[in-house]
């Protein structure tokens, strides 16, 4: 059996004023998915777990058919394992943002989580300077894609309380930097890297085009190395990860499957729906399993950017969900598709909330269920009263391993 699961990060949202009480899921252009809705079975589920925090990690790894409360540790070992860094027992991982931070009103706040998507080879610039600056004994730094890199403490303390920044957009940084055990150490590398970076000629090349600045760096995301089964032995089932994002590839590594790159995937609205959909095709001709990943609404989300939102959510249905379900159908194979979001990310909260999410998944041996609604909406999802208390669940009923309805 062939099995995709395509996921639109963030795609949840609430009925806004601005679209006459839709949500952008009622709002956008979705033929793809409102026929899934049709022909498969059409729920909700919940991704996050009451004792965790409703972060992509999380959601992730429930979506993956993992739960996430026996094997989650946080979300920077994730991406750390998709950069290939290797961890000891005693070692942490930290999730390290370029951010861009704005002084007013005697306050500093974060005017942009993502230092206005820096590129790669800018933020790769940034952090190397970082490297050879900053790092001290102990403390490794490691580039990855646009704003999103890692710091590697050895033998380090992961008992701070820190913030994910983009849950503070546009607010006071004082309240959530990073406190408790080993607080000092990270605030010492963030406050040095605001000292070196603040002159740096990527950053007076970004003022000069007048972009903002990557003036900081933001420690978050803490964890250990994880430990979670590999997914051939879980499921059955070996494949691909297609993802921008390193959290992605990294539960992908973690879990023993491929993790291809695809040179234009970029985590934003300009990424190559077509590199990772041929991406996500060949996996599925080598074996049997292909997990796509697209950030675009979720960042949209983050952004407080309705009309990239609703961009993301069309271009979602017709540039992947429209010709991964033509490829199947095609293929003439028992096949399942499963297409969802992570977990909400509302634009007027810019963060993410842990509501549980819709869910078309169609099985070709489940022609004729009657869970259906007309269309890939919140609303139509609980009209058809299904609803998933635990989203781990979902991949094992794909596999056969339980029956949800």
């Amino acid at each position: 059996m062939k099995v995709a699961v395509l996921l639109g990060d963030g795609m949840a949202d609430v009925p806004l004023a601005e679209l006459d009480g839709k949500t952008p899921l009622e709002a956008a252009s979705t033929p793809h998915m409102d026929a899934l809705a049709r022909e498969g079975t059409l729920g909700l589920a919940v991704t996050i777990p009451e004792s965790l925090p409703p972060g992509s990690d999380v959601a992730n790894l429930s979506v993956f058919g993992y739960d996430p409360r026996s094997c989650y540790t946080g979300r920077a070992p994730l991406e750390a394992a998709a950069m290939g860094i290797e961890l000891s027992a005693a070692d942490v991982a930290y999730r390290l943002n370029l951010v861009s931070l704005l002084v007013g009103h005697g306050e500093v706040y974060m005017d942009d989580f993502s230092a206005d998507h820096i590129s790669t080879a800018e933020a790769h610039e940034l952090i190397r300077f970082l490297a050879t600056r900053l790092a001290e004994e102990g403390f490794e730094f490691y580039p990855g894609v646009s704003y999103r890199h890692v710091l590697l403490w050895r033998n380090g303390e992961d008992r701070a309380r820190t913030t994910p920044p983009h849950d503070i957009q546009g607010r006071a940084i004082h309240e959530h930097l990073p406190d408790g055990e080993g607080a000092d150490n990270l605030l010492h590398l963030i406050t040095g890297s605001q000292i070196l970076l603040k002159d740096h000629p990527v950053n007076v090349a970004r003022r000069e085009q007048g972009k903002k600045e990557a003036n900081s760096i933001w420690l978050w995301g803490q964890g250990r190395r994880p430990a979670m089964e590999r997914f051939r032995d879980r499921f059955g089932l070996e494949g691909a990860v297609v993802a921008a994002v390193d959290l992605l590839k990294g539960i992908g590594r973690v879990a023993g499957l491929e993790t291809p790159s695809v040179p234009g995937a970029t985590g934003y609205i300009d990424t190559d729906y077509a590199g990772k959909v041929d991406a996500a095709v060949q996996a599925l001709e080598r074996s049997d399993f292909v997990f796509l990943h697209v950030e675009a609404p979720d960042e949209a989300g983050h952004a407080g950017r309705l009309d990239h939102k609703l961009q993301a959510i069309a271009d979602f249905d017709a540039r992947v969900v429209g010709p991964v379900r033509t490829w199947l159908q095609a293929s003439g194979e028992e096949h399942a598709l499963l297409v969802m979001p992570d977990h909400p990310t509302p634009i007027g909260l810019r963060t993410h909330t842990r509501d549980a999410v819709p869910f078309a998944l169609y099985l070709s041996r489940e022609r004729g269920q009657r869970y259906r609604g007309r269309a890939f909406t919140e609303f139509e999802a609980l009209t058809t009263g299904v609803h998933v208390a635990e989203a781990h669940r979902l991949m094992e009923h794909i596999v056969g391993k339980c029956r949800l309805w």
